[in-house]
């Protein structure tokens, strides 16, 4: 089942006074599977920033279709815009977005608390969620007092307690040192075998390993995609190096 579909994705900037446009994404077409684990590659101002903002309903396209299971999202009133967010998407962001005045656990139960669950359900959720990342005895803390690494989990809980159909992750290991990007990694691998469908946007190579598919973004197309199947971590990462190199090397 396509949880995500993309068709023919354009957007072009224009500036003030239309004097210049700028072509950000042009003829991009790709789907997400559910339960798939896709990684989004480019570099700085390949369009891929822009793809997620627009896959997120951040941002409107120029031109094309982006359906989110099956609800085309440019249809979507500006006024049901948020509410469809918190329904259907989780976020997860490279600098966290945390409250500091909530604890762990009120940052968890913010999206359940927006959307009017019954109680009892806010607090099985937070309990499931919260051992799942192993975060049980921060959930009296707040924000100030825990780790990057910590905090990251923390943001993670809040994007997945309402069982979103899909996870968006922007950079999401880009402010943590190379432990707690490990473990957040690993993480994101054990939240998608529970059948999580997640779209991770990274420079990271180590962290686009982890994924089960890479789609590379060049120009504002995409590039190739490359599955890791049965591919070890580390035998993916080499594959996943090559592509970057004959991308880098424009294709030759």
């Amino acid at each position: 089942m396509k949880i995500l579909e993309v068709q023919d994705l354009k957007k072009v900037y224009t500036t003030r006074f239309n004097l210049n446009k700028c072509e950000a994404l042009r003829s991009v077409s790709f789907s997400v599977e559910q339960g798939e684990f896709v990684a989004i590659m480019g570099e700085s101002g390949s369009g891929k920033s822009t793809l997620l903002n627009i896959i997120a309903s951040l941002l409107k396209q120029t031109a094309g279709y982006v359906g989110l299971a099956g609800k085309n999202i440019a249809e979507i009133k500006d006024s049901q815009l948020s509410a469809f967010r918190r329904d259907h998407l989780g976020f997860v962001f490279q600098d966290f977005n945390l409250l500091d005045n909530f604890s762990v656990k009120d940052n968890m139960l913010l999206p359940m608390v927006l959307a009017q669950k019954p109680y009892d359900l806010m607090l099985q959720r937070v309990q499931e969620v919260a051992a799942l990342l192993k975060i049980t005895d921060l959930l009296e803390k707040f924000p100030y007092e825990i780790s990057g690494g910590e905090k990251q989990r923390t943001a993670i809980g809040r994007a997945i307690i309402t069982n979103p159909e899909l996870l968006l992750a922007d950079e999401p290991t880009g402010a943590l040192d190379s432990k707690a990007s490990e473990r957040i990694l690993r993480l994101f691998q054990q939240i998608n075998e529970t059948g999580q469908t997640i779209l991770m946007v990274t420079h990271s190579v180590r962290a686009a390993s982890k994924a089960k598919r890479v789609l590379f973004i060049k120009d504002g197309q995409v590039f190739n995609e490359i599955y890791k199947a049965e591919q070890t971590d580390d035998a993916f990462y080499q594959k996943i190096m090559n592509t970057l190199a004959v991308m880098t090397n424009g294709g030759e």
